[in-house]
C-alpha cells in the first residue's frame, strides 16, 4: 500500500480535501531520509555538547543557564523525531528508529515503545477523543489549578523513569501477574490516565524485548559507574534537570495541538479536524516548543502520513486549493500564545 492511500479515506469522501488534490501532492509523502538522519543525528549531537558543556560552567551562572536551556530544546527536537517512528514505514528509513533510540530514547529513558504502537490510537477515527484515546482528555474543561498541574507534575517523570525501566522491567518479567499492569499502565505516553495498553503482540514483542533490555542495562549501568565513582552525582542531576525540562516544554506543546473540548463522545472527521491546531504564525516559541513539523498539527490529523518537512508547503498548497468557507482554515491559529491563552480562558470557567 502507498503512503498517498494511507491517507484518511474520511477526509476524501467527506470534501475536506479538494478533489484531485492527492494526486497533486503525491510526491510530497516520500520521506527525505537524508533530512531525517541529519535533523535527528544534529540536534541530538547540539543537545548532548550542549548537556555535557554546560556541566563545565560555573554552578548555576547565567552562561550555565543559558547552555541548559540549549540543550533541553536541541534535545526536545531530537525526542520529538519519536512521533515520525509512528507514522514512517521502517523500510522508508532503515535502521532509524534503532538509532534514534541510541543517541536519544534509551538516554533519555523514554525508548520508541513507549509511542510507537500506542500512538495510532489517536488516530484511529473511533477512538480520537474518547476514552480510547491515549492522548487526548477534555482538557478545555478543567480547572486552571488541573492545567497547571498537569504541565508541572510531569517534570517528576525523569524521577521514576529509572525505576521503570531499571526495576519494574525485571520484575514484570519474573512475575507474569505483574506484566499487565506495567505494559498497560507505566509504559505508555499518555494525556488519557484511563487509557490501559494491551500486551504487545506479533513483531512489536521483539521491539519490547529488545528496547526493555537496552533501557534497564543503561540504567544499571549507569547506577554502577555513580556507585564506584566514575560518575559524578551532579551528572545525574544535570540529567534529571534536562529531562524535566524536555517533558515540561512538551507538555507545554500539547496543550496547543488540540481544543480539548470533547468529553468522551466519538468525532467525525470533521469536528475532528477542527479540534485539533495549526500554528500558522512564524514565532520564535512556536518553533522551538512545535519542532518537527508538530506546528501543523491540524493537517497532520488531516493527511497523517505526510513527513515532517512536507508539512508547511502542503498546508499553503492546500489553502490556495480550499474555498474561503472550508473547515480546515478554522484550524489555523496566530501562535502559540494565542492559543495557549485561549485554552486558560476557556478553563477560568471551570
Amino acid at each position: 500500500m502507498s503512503d498517498v492511500a494511507e491517507a484518511p479515506s474520511a477526509h476524501v469522501q467527506s470534501g475536506l480535501v479538494p478533489p484531485g488534490f492527492m494526486k497533486q501532492i503525491a510526491s510530497e509523502f516520500a520521506p527525505k531520509p537524508w533530512l531525517y538522519w541529519t535533523d535527528m543525528l544534529g540536534s541530538a549531537a547540539i543537545g548532548w555538547s550542549l548537556f555535557f558543556f554546560s556541566l563545565q560552567l560555573p554552578p548555576l551562572s547565567a552562561m550555565q543557564g543559558l547552555a541548559t536551556l540549549g540543550a533541553i530544546f536541541a534535545l526536545l527536537r531530537a525526542a520529538l523525531f519519536i512521533h515520525e517512528l509512528c507514522h514512517i514505514k521502517p523500510s522508508r528509513l532503515p535502521y532509524f528508529e534503532l538509532a534514534w533510540n541510541l543517541v536519544v530514547g534509551i538516554p533519555l529513558l523514554i525508548p520508541s515503545l513507549m509511542y510507537v504502537g500506542s500512538h495510532m490510537d489517536h488516530h484511529k477515527r473511533t477512538a480520537f477523543g474518547t476514552a480510547a484515546d491515549p492522548e487526548y482528555a477534555p482538557i478545555a474543561h478543567w480547572s486552571r489549578v488541573r492545567i497547571a498541574a498537569f504541565v508541572l507534575t510531569v517534570a517528576f517523570a525523569p524521577l521514576v523513569l529509572p525505576l521503570r525501566w531499571g526495576v519494574l522491567t525485571p520484575l514484570s518479567r519474573l512475575i507474569p501477574g505483574l506484566r499487565p499492569w506495567v505494559v498497560g499502565k507505566v509504559s505508555t505516553l499518555v494525556i488519557n490516565t484511563g487509557y490501559t495498553r494491551p500486551l504487545p503482540r506479533g513483531t512489536a514483542v521483539k521491539r519490547w524485548d529488545l528496547e526493555e533490555a537496552g533501557a534497564a542495562l543503561f540504567v544499571w549501568g549507569v547506577a554502577a559507574l555513580v556507585l564506584v565513582g566514575w560518575i559524578p552525582g551532579i551528572f545525574v542531576a544535570h540529567w534529571l534537570v534536562v529531562g524535566a525540562g524536555i517533558l515540561v516544554v512538551n507538555q507545554v506543546r500539547t496543550l496547543a495541538a488540540h481544543g480539548y473540548e470533547n468529553e468522551g463522545e466519538p468525532m467525525d472527521a470533521e469536528q475532528q479536524l477542527l479540534d485539533s491546531v495549526n500554528l500558522t504564525r512564524w514565532s520564535l516559541p512556536s518553533v522551538l516548543i512545535a519542532p518537527v513539523g508538530l506546528r501543523y498539527h491540524a493537517l497532520h490529523h488531516y493527511l497523517p502520513s505526510l513527513p515532517y518537512h512536507s508539512l508547511g508547503s502542503v498546508h499553503r498548497r492546500l489553502l490556495a486549493e480550499l474555498p474561503h468557507d472550508a473547515p480546515y482554515r478554522r484550524t489555523s491559529s496566530e501562535g502559540l500564545h494565542f492559543t495557549l491563552q485561549a485554552l486558560w480562558d476557556r478553563a477560568a470557567a471551570h
